[in-house]
């Protein structure tokens, strides 16, 4: 009878067990305790100054969009005499188990698209946005920073 008692004690610990692992596995990944809707501050890789302000949303399918918002005047963005202000950079960004990815991003400054995928870090401050031909391994990334622009 001992035995039995025992048993079932241990199952019912083993029980719980299960259902704590079951309940840390489905806690959200980085993905989605932050989001990366709002706006970004975007750096040139050759100055280190900021270029734009652009704004990330969630379009009907929710992948992730981006359209150019504000330019800084040192900013040599332009696309063939096009506006930059309003421009959508970045589309189709579906989100996977830690980053986006299959999305397409516009360089304003040439007019070529890349294929691109997208990771937070620093807790949701920056932004990744890596962009590629072929294969991810090749390209370049660049770090958005995040803005606030409700303050100030």
């Amino acid at each position: 009878m001992h035995i039995q008692q025992s048993f079932r004690m241990l199952m019912a610990v083993f029980s719980v067990m299960l259902t704590t692992v079951s309940i840390a596995a489905e806690k959200p990944t980085n993905l989605t305790d932050h989001s990366p809707v709002g706006y970004w501050k975007t750096i040139d890789d050759m100055t280190g100054k900021p270029k734009s302000i652009v704004q990330v949303w969630r379009n009907q399918d929710q992948q992730l969009m981006a359209k150019v918002v504000k330019v800084f005047p040192a900013s040599k963005m332009a696309k063939q005499h096009q506006p930059v202000v309003g421009m959508v950079i970045i589309s189709g960004l579906k989100a996977s188990e830690k980053q986006w990815t299959n999305g397409h991003i516009l360089d304003p400054e040439n007019g070529k698209t890349y294929q691109c995928t997208a990771r937070l870090i620093e807790h949701g401050k920056k932004l990744n946005i890596h962009g590629y031909t072929g294969f991810p391994l090749f390209g370049r990334s660049q770090t958005w920073e995040r803005v606030d622009l409700m303050s100030g």
